[in-house]
C-alpha cells in the first residue's frame, strides 16, 4: 500500500505545481499597458533651437613694407650665415641608416673586428642590439658620418643646424665602454 500512497502523493504535488503555474500566466500585463498609454499621452518637450553662428571677419595678410616675422631682428655676423649653394647641408635624398634613429649618447661601442683589411666597429643600442659599422656609415640624430674607427673609439663628423640659419660641422666620438 505504501507504493500506491507514494504514487498518489507525487500526483498531488504535480497537480499543485501545475495549479500555481496556471495562476501565474494570467493577464498581468494590464499595469504595463496602462503605463505605456500614460507615457504616450504626454506632450513632447520643446527642443531649444541651435544658436546662430557669428560671422568671422576674414583677414588677408599683405606684407608690403613690413618685416618678415621669420627673420630675426638682431644683426647677425656674416660668417654665421651660410649662403645657399655653399654645399654644407645634409643630403635630403640619402636613405637613412638604422643607427640614425638613436641619439649618440644612447649608443655604446663594445669592440672592433678586423675582417679582410676592413676595420668594423661594434656598437650596442639601448635595446641591446649589436650593430657592425665601418668608415662611411652614418649614426646619430645629426647626420653623423663615421670618419675613423680605432681600438678605443669611433670618430664621426656631424652636420648640425646653427642659428639663425645654415649648417656647420661638429666632431663627435663614441668611446669604448667597459
Amino acid at each position: 500500500m505504501s507504493r500506491a500512497w507514494s504514487i498518489c502523493a507525487r500526483t498531488m504535488v504535480a497537480l499543485g505545481i501545475l495549479t500555481l503555474l496556471a495562476a501565474c500566466g494570467g493577464g498581468g500585463m494590464h499595469d504595463l499597458e496602462q503605463y505605456v498609454k500614460m507615457v504616450k499621452a504626454k506632450k513632447p518637450g520643446r527642443i531649444e533651437p541651435l544658436p546662430e553662428l557669428k560671422q568671422v571677419e576674414t583677414f588677408a595678410y599683405v606684407a608690403n613694407n613690413r618685416r618678415n616675422p621669420f627673420i630675426p631682428t638682431q644683426a647677425v655676423e656674416s660668417d654665421e650665415i651660410i649662403q645657399q649653394g655653399s654645399g654644407l647641408a645634409p643630403d635630403p635624398n640619402r636613405r637613412k641608416e638604422e643607427l640614425e634613429q638613436f641619439p649618440l649618447d644612447s649608443i655604446r661601442m663594445v669592440g672592433t673586428v678586423d675582417l679582410s683589411e676592413t676595420v668594423w666597429g661594434l656598437v650596442k643600442t639601448k635595446d641591446q642590439t649589436i650593430y657592425r659599422i665601418k668608415v662611411g656609415n652614418y649614426m646619430g640624430l645629426n647626420h653623423g658620418q663615421i670618419t675613423n674607427i680605432s681600438e678605443d673609439k669611433i670618430e664621426l663628423t656631424e652636420i648640425i643646424p646653427k642659428k639663425p640659419g645654415g649648417f656647420k660641422e661638429r666632431q663627435a666620438s663614441v668611446s669604448l665602454s667597459e
